[in-house]
């Protein structure tokens, strides 16, 4: 029953918290890619007015070994180094949901603002097999606890999702339920593919 369920985790650059949810429902068993809904993938650069900004087609192998030629200590120091190796060991590069066509059972999004970005590019497609899916969004600060946190978080409700009989019946209990429980806001909408 778990691995019916096909997951998508969203997040603007698809470095920090989308990854470590991908990497964390797939130890689990579920079927998860990850995605980011901005233009750019930036990172942290020595200030923050200068972030590190790349295109989505470099791999995380090209900025990693980038990053390692700048300034080894400070992205060693702040974590980068090391978050870019575990998605290096997930996936080849950073993908952008607006470019991909594939159906998901359930969305879910880092933030707000993502979330606005994915629910505006699904509308903008015709349904054709008026197939549902579930946008579900879950705030988590852009740092790596909460990147953590928020893995967990998602892959308790993607869960109590996958042990649903009637999922689209069920989804507004469980989002409750998860609520009450987790003590975070949820943001949930439903589109069509």
């Amino acid at each position: 029953m778990i691995n019916d369920l096909k997951i998508a985790v969203v997040c603007s650059s698809n470095q920090n918290r989308s990854m470590e949810a991908h990497a964390f429902l797939s130890k689990k068993g579920f079927k998860v890619r990850s995605f980011g809904s901005g233009n750019q993938v930036k990172l942290p650069g020595p200030s923050p007015d200068k972030p590190n900004v790349y295109d989505f087609g470099i791999s995380y192998e090209q900025m990693y070994q980038d990053l390692l030629s700048k300034d080894k200590s400070l992205y060693t120091q702040n974590g980068i180094l090391h978050m870019l190796d575990r998605n290096r060991r997930i996936k080849s590069h950073p993908e952008r949901f607006q470019s991909c066509m594939d159906n998901f059972d359930v969305i879910f999004t880092a933030e707000e603002r993502v979330y606005d970005q994915v629910v505006e590019e699904l509308s903008k497609r015709t349904p054709i097999e008026n197939s549902p899916v579930h946008i579900i969004n879950i705030d988590i600060q852009d740092n790596h606890e909460e990147a953590t946190i928020g893995a967990f978080l998602i892959c308790e409700i993607s869960q109590m999702m996958a042990d649903s009989e009637d999922l689209d019946n069920d989804i507004d209990e469980l989002l409750q339920m998860f609520e009450t429980k987790a003590q975070k806001p949820v943001l949930h909408t439903i589109q069509f593919y």
